[in-house]
């Protein structure tokens, strides 16, 4: 009896394994996307009530979230003007929001590997709708599964491949701009289609994606919105197939180990574009874009405890062929801490450095016209992001910008401080 007391003892100050109460969800958040989306402990509603845990029991997940911006240029003499003759976000005050809802049903319920539906909408809202336009309407509608234990991914529906390949986004809400490849096709989260991508993993860390995906318009995807708002057609004006093929390596942050992530692509796209060297010509079919990244973590904070916080550098390199494309190159750095102080360990702090190079040709042409025209624009950006409460963010930051607007500009319009504000709510 004294023996198995002193056991009852041990096993009483033995330290317990924590359970995670939100780990049954993990397998009802969206796969195949290249950024986790949050699950539902870093949500403001988790499972109250019990309707998360309900839903959970038949297969089925969910997650919402709404991202509001606004950008302001602070410096005097901003020229601004009426709503219909802006020319760059931030030169009147600028508000934007972007609502999602995705819905998951789990098919490895019924012996599919990984299996899984998705289906999501989006609404987006904008007081200066070049960037938009205004819509409501579809955001995915997928399938996915994996073969040979994972070896293999196949995800195919409408799909926005923005969040699938590249990989722009850090701590959430900074991010990349990936214009110079909207611009050559790729679909986006206001303007999904028709897609199958398949990406096969040589290892934990080594893989190769590729997709055959439905150009957006070769007109841009203003022009894209506006002929399909709801995102349920199947194709629009002059728009073709667009072949994207991805290879990487990505290593997750360990103790002693630094989070890397590697990666480079190239798309094709087949769809009929205007030549920026003659627009009134005939149009024609071909069109191409390729990109490097790399991040990397520099430092780690806290290796033993919370092996992703400390110190990261990264940098995208973005190029397509200026004859069909008015962004030719786009080149990024970038500089970011995550968990930067122990009293805010999911707080980020991002420096990023921009260029985007215009084309040579839409350059040559709108200085032809006797127009002001600039044949790059370069912008620095400091973020700080707050993770105020589960499931809650906001960020503060300035933006300077040199020519902020596309190609031509005004005397008036050379520089711009954008201030940024935006907040993040999961639900």
């Amino acid at each position: 009896m004294e023996k198995r007391g002193n056991a009852d003892r041990a096993a009483q100050t033995r330290p317990q394994k924590t359970i995670d109460p939100f780990q049954r969800y993990d397998n009802l958040r969206e796969k195949g996307l290249w950024f986790p989306i949050p699950g539902p402990a870093d949500t403001i509603d988790q499972d109250k009530g019990g309707v998360r845990s309900a839903l959970a029991d038949v297969g089925i997940g969910y997650i919402g979230w709404t991202h509001n911006s606004f950008a302001s240029n602070q410096l005097p003499h901003a020229a601004r003007s009426t709503i219909a003759n802006q020319l760059y976000m931030g030169q009147n005050p600028t508000f934007a929001s972007a609502n999602f809802m995705i819905v998951t049903y789990d098919l490895s319920r019924f012996g599919i590997a990984d299996g899984q539906i998705v289906v999501g909408a989006e609404q987006q809202y904008w007081t200066w709708d070049r960037p938009g336009p205004d819509r409501v309407g579809l955001n995915t509608l997928a399938y996915y599964q994996t073969f040979f234990n994972r070896t293999l991914e196949l995800k195919l529906g409408y799909l926005r491949n923005q969040n699938e390949f590249t990989g722009t986004l850090f701590g959430g809400i900074t991010g990349s701009n990936m214009s110079a490849l909207f611009q050559a096709g790729m679909s986006t989260n206001a303007a999904p289609t028709p897609a199958a991508n398949l990406k096969y993993n040589f290892d934990a860390r080594l893989y190769n994606k590729v997709s055959v995906q439905r150009s957006i318009s070769p007109d841009g995807a203003y022009a894209h919105i506006t002929e399909n708002p709801t995102g349920l057609k199947w194709s629009t004006a002059n728009a073709g197939i667009l072949l994207v093929e991805e290879a990487g390596y990505k290593s997750k942050a360990a103790p002693g180990v630094p989070d890397t992530w590697l990666r480079a692509g190239v798309g094709l796209n087949r769809s009929r574009y205007t030549n920026l060297a003659d627009p009134k010509q005939q149009r024609e079919s071909g069109n191409n874009f390729h990109y490097i990244a790399a991040d990397r973590q520099l430092w780690q904070s806290d290796a033993l405890g919370s092996p992703s916080r400390g110190i990261y550098g990264g940098f995208s390199v973005m190029g397509a062929p200026p004859e069909r494309n008015r962004i030719s190159r786009y080149y990024e750095l970038r500089l970011y801490a995550k968990g930067p102080f122990d009293s805010r360990p999911s707080d980020l702090i991002a420096l990023v450095a921009t260029n985007t190079a215009w084309s040579k040709l839409a350059v040559d042409a709108a200085l032809a016209k006797g127009q002001l025209a600039h044949r790059d624009s370069t912008a620095v950006t400091g973020t700080y992001i707050a993770h105020l409460a589960p499931g809650i963010y906001a960020s503060v930051g300035l933006s300077y910008i040199h020519y902020p607007t596309i190609i031509t500009h005004t005397p008036q319009t050379e520089h711009a401080l954008n201030l940024l504000i935006s907040t993040l709510i999961f639900f």
